[in-house]
């Protein structure tokens, strides 16, 4: 029996050395994480093996399984702890920081394993954890409230005045509901399907849960003979119009009018300290006494701390209702059969005298909303800054270049696409979705429901698109390039003299590889986003998810997809030294409508070249980014006057 004195044969492992010298200082550096660590760990003189040894003599946890499967291409860091790793291999190895890392196959995935999050929901913690540096938890405990500080504010809600407002109001829902309406599941219903389904939590709008309540049958019936008398291509016999909604339009207007009567219908001593109109006595007739106007813009100035003109566009709503001869409200007085009396807003008596005198009633209510539209607009005041979250961009000399950024940022961190289908997918699109916006210009409604038609596929007709108000993206054979097609009747300013009834044509650019990933997300990653849902036949689809199976982006899901773009690859990070351009902030996708606009300005100083990037007129581009062109009018008459002192 050997005795414990005895020797134990084999090689004596090599004495561990905090800092090996390489064996040579020629070296090619490979491309993959994998070749990577192994390169480095022979280029030092050691094995696996031995750097597992080092790692655990100064202390580091980890298996050595793990670093094999690490140097062999099976697994790769993903952890915080495992990155923690990765910079002491760096340092042990004298690289330079991130040298490893910048090497993962997948750039798009947040770390896991933050264990100083505690008290936040995992909602929250997926948000935070893109914008979360890899050492956040061995910080002080200062300094991570600092970057978690930053990180909500910056990023996740935006740093305005008008952000701050609308996260406060909107913990606090009031609108009436109009489900027959608007497509929707009547609250009660949606907030059942929720108790049945806690993952519906994740994909859930809102309003469908904090909304106060659906409309009464009687006023739902209301509102839906309003929006069919704006709607139908004829009036019906006997009724006058000015002017008709299209489906936007109706859309717009009920959402104002539940707003309206969610205000009046809300508790007063709730948080929203709305009028406490009992529901079942909400009417479209309430609409033509003044002092149910005049509680609701008093109402909206004392939330909001300013009128605006929202306001003077409610107001104007209510005139065109009340309008002689073609006022929908003044043309249906058995509204006031429908008349409850409500104490300190209307009386019994100004109820009876509407029914004797119906366009007496209308008459007054009119003269009101008249003065009350002037006086308002005197002191309306803007709330909301649209060009605010893009300011650093618009300030630059060249927004769209500027702007251009984020989509070299996206494609710096683009994952391998054999590794990640999913992921890589949604890299493409999102560089898709910002090239597509800066180089047409278009509305997010035409964006998102702009259909596609495949190479050797034959394009769908004018007379199809004009019907269904859709755009197409096909290939031109006569040009070889691909090309945008949208008839003039999917634009919301379809009547405008920019269109002169002729549909939108262009031709896009094959700069900076916009082809190369078109075919790449046809041919590859649009099926993998789509997986097994239904291909709705648009060029952007969703991520097709268990609790989402329909592909196809609405109003909401599509702004929300451009402001995580935004918020991930856009605003810098100073923690992370990720995104691309610094101070912007979170922002949708109507904001690339103002960089266009204003780059051309800038270049040229013509408003009608500027209408042209945004298929408007130029009035429109004159009051709306008038503001930022006086300087630079000044630069481009100096640039000609400077040559004649150039040539002298």
């Amino acid at each position: 029996m050997m005795s414990d004195a005895t020797p134990k044969r084999g090689r004596k492992p090599k004495p561990i050395v905090a800092f090996p010298d390489p064996i040579t200082s020629n070296w090619l550096d490979p491309p993959t994480f994998e070749d990577a660590l192994t390169l480095q760990v022979r280029r030092h003189g050691e094995t696996i093996c031995g750097l597992h040894r080092a790692l655990t003599h100064q202390g580091d946890i980890i298996e050595r399984s793990t670093l094999l499967q690490w140097a062999g291409g099976k697994k790769f860091p993903r952890a915080v702890a495992s990155l923690a790793i990765l910079q002491q291999i760096e340092r042990r190895y004298r690289l330079p920081e991130g040298y490893f890392k910048s090497k993962l196959p997948n750039q798009c995935r947040a770390p896991s394993g933050h264990r100083r999050l505690k008290g936040i929901s995992d909602a929250e913690r997926r948000r935070l954890a893109w914008h979360l540096p890899d050492d956040f938890d061995s910080r002080p405990a200062a300094e991570r409230r600092d970057i978690l500080d930053w990180v909500r504010t910056v990023i996740i809600s935006g740093s305005t005045d008008y952000r701050r407002y609308q996260a406060e109001a909107s913990r606090n829902r009031f609108a009436v509901r109009f489900p027959s309406l608007t497509g929707r599941k009547p609250l009660k219903q949606a907030r059942d399907d929720d108790r049945d389904d806690e993952r519906f939590l994740d994909d859930v709008e809102l309003d469908l849960l904090d909304a106060n309540i659906d409309a009464p049958p009687a006023l739902a019936a209301e509102v839906a003979e309003l929006i069919r008398f704006k709607t139908s291509t004829l009036t019906d016999i006997g009724y006058q119009r000015n002017g008709v909604w299209n489906e936007y339009t109706s859309s717009q207007k009920i959402e104002h009018l539940g707003l309206l009567f969610g205000a009046l219908a809300a508790s007063p001593h709730s948080k929203v300290r709305g009028f406490g109109v009992p529901s079942k006595h909400l009417t479209m007739g309430m609409l033509i006494f003044p002092a149910v106007w005049d509680w609701y813009i008093q109402w909206r100035e004392a939330r909001r701390g300013c009128y605006t003109s929202w306001e003077v566009n409610m107001l104007q709503l209510g005139l065109s209702l009340a309008r002689a001869e073609t006022g929908w409200l003044r043309q249906s007085p058995a509204l006031g059969d429908e008349l409850k009396p409500i104490p300190g807003l209307v009386s019994e008596d100004e109820i009876t005298a509407s029914r004797v005198d119906w366009d007496g009633a209308c008459d007054q209510f009119y003269r009101y909303g008249t003065a009350r539209v002037k006086e308002i607009q005197r002191v309306a005041r803007v709330h909301r800054d649209p060009f605010e979250p893009i300011m650093v961009v618009l300030e630059s000399d060249s927004p769209v270049g500027t702007y251009r950024l984020i989509t070299e940022e996206i494609m710096r961190l683009m994952p391998d696409p054999k590794r990640y289908p999913r992921t890589a997918a949604e890299s493409v699109r999102s560089f898709l979705i910002l090239r597509f916006g800066l180089h047409l210009g278009l509305r997010q409604k035409n964006l998102r429901e702009l259909l596609v038609c495949p190479r050797g596929t034959p394009p769908t007709s004018e007379r199809n698109l004009a019907s269904r108000k859709r755009g197409e993206l096909r290939w031109s054979d006569r040009d070889k390039g691909w090309e945008v097609f949208i008839p003039a009747s999917a634009f919301k300013n379809a009547h405008s003299s920019f269109f002169g009834k002729m549909p939108f044509r262009l031709i896009l650019p094959d700069l900076l590889g916009l082809y190369l990933q078109i075919d790449a997300y046809l041919n590859v990653h649009r099926a993998a986003l789509l997986g097994g849902a239904e291909d709705p036949g648009t060029f952007f689809v969703k991520t097709a998810k268990s609790t989402s199976l329909n592909a196809a982006y609405d109003q909401n899901t599509f702004y929300e997809a451009w402001r995580l773009i935004i918020q991930r690859y856009g605003i810098y990070n100073p923690y992370t030294n990720r995104g691309a351009i610094k101070g912007l902030l979170p922002h949708g996708p109507h904001n690339v409508r103002d960089i266009l606009a204003t780059h051309i300005l800038k270049q040229t100083g013509s408003y009608e070249q500027a209408s042209y990037a945004i298929q408007d007129t130029a009035d429109t581009v004159a009051k709306h980014y008038g503001r930022f062109l006086p300087q630079d009018k000044a630069a481009l008459a100096a640039q000609i006057l400077n040559r004649v002192w150039e040539a002298a």
